[in-house]
């Protein structure tokens, strides 16, 4: 297939709509359940009252809104895939905006900016100081400016909302790669994202993995469990197709379990559950560390590499760990002297080539 039949083929999966739409229309849209902003987006926006205050601003002066993308699902409502927190603010502001549970949040109070400093304390309407709201006039002109729409119709792939998505979030407000596949799946899945959640708020998985605050809020411990769900059983054939973007592999694996009416639950959570039982019980926080031959002990931070022996060994043979009397210590120690292991658990090595070995290697040490 040459580039331009390339070109036609992606075009004829895409097909798209654009509308002129007032921001009374967009607030109509969510009062009436016609549009789904996702609430749980909200841990992975991070615009602050400044930045809301700015939005609401430029609408006020005029300035243009860049266009809304939306897909339209089968029942017509719209999924939001870029827009996100413009929206949110609109509806904060206006009193609208409901969290995860359908709690109506607190309306949005503003600041002060530099060319409308009378902004500072304004809310859309505040019953109990009306010197603190904006007048009728102000309010209008809110609701009369246009924010454009790009509609990704029902007729398209459903496959290129989602990368529509992730090239679109990828950096701005959203910081890593998990935040976004985090997005993707609640759209495609929002049962299994839930699911996955729960399970790695779990204590067990929690001590033993050991991050800082700011990996956990950037939901690497997330991306932990994908991987433990993608590469558990993973055939070596499929591990070397990782290429140079393992993060986008990662992504692929994951929109391929969401869509698998058959995916085992059941036998994953048991796999999880048990695997990070036993190295809880008998090595908790050191897990994943660094093992010192020379001082005998445990040190440092968390290794991805580590977890990929580890965790993913013993996961793919729990059910034999688990009645086994093994010394996990001494097993986890033996690991950290194999060449199988520190040939390629450097800090040079990618995942390319890294990952097809050491997952391997992980299934022998504890089969």
């Amino acid at each position: 297939m040459g580039l331009q039949e390339e070109i036609d083929k992606m075009r004829q999966e895409i097909r798209a709509d654009d509308y002129s739409m007032s921001i009374g229309e967009w607030i109509s849209l969510y009062e009436n359940s016609e549009i789904e902003i996702h609430p749980e987006f909200q841990r992975f926006f991070r615009w602050t009252s400044t930045q809301k205050t700015s939005l609401i601003e430029s609408i006020l002066l005029g300035i243009p809104i860049p266009p809304i993308f939306v897909s339209q699902r089968e029942d017509g409502v719209w999924d939001v895939v870029d827009g996100l927190q413009r929206l949110s603010t609109i509806y904060e502001f206006v009193g609208k905006l409901k969290d995860e549970n359908q709690k109506t949040l607190d309306p949005l109070v503003l600041e002060k900016t530099k060319y409308l400093p009378n902004l500072e304390g304004k809310k859309w309407e505040d019953i109990n100081n009306p010197q603190n709201s904006l007048t009728q006039t102000q309010r209008l002109l809110i609701k009369r400016a246009k924010i454009d729409a790009t509609i990704l119709l029902k007729e398209s792939d459903e496959i290129a909302k989602y990368e529509l998505f992730q090239r679109l979030n990828t950096g701005g407000s959203i910081a890593t790669p998990q935040e976004v596949r985090n997005c993707i799946l609640v759209m495609f899945n929002r049962d299994m994202f839930r699911w996955m959640k729960e399970l790695s708020q779990k204590e067990i998985f929690r001590e033993c993995i050991a991050l800082s605050e700011k990996p956990i809020e950037q939901q690497y411990d997330m991306e932990l469990l994908l991987r433990f769900l993608v590469f558990r059983t993973l055939e070596q054939t499929e591990m070397r197709k990782i290429g140079n973007d393992l993060s986008g592999f990662l992504t692929d694996k994951m929109v391929e379990m969401a869509k698998n009416k058959n995916f085992d639950y059941s036998e994953e959570e048991t796999a999880f559950n048990a695997t990070f039982e036993i190295l809880y019980e008998q090595m908790g926080s050191d897990s994943f560390r660094r093992y010192s031959t020379n001082r005998d002990k445990f040190l440092g931070g968390f290794l991805v590499s580590a977890y990929e022996v580890i965790a993913l060994g013993i996961g793919y043979n729990y059910k034999n760990v688990s009645h086994s009397q093994i010394n996990l210590k001494e097993k986890i120690q033996e690991i950290w002297t194999r060449p199988e292991y520190t040939d390629w658990s450097g800090s040079g090595t990618t995942a390319q080539r890294r990952v097809p070995k050491l997952v391997p290697f992980g299934r022998q040490m504890f089969q």
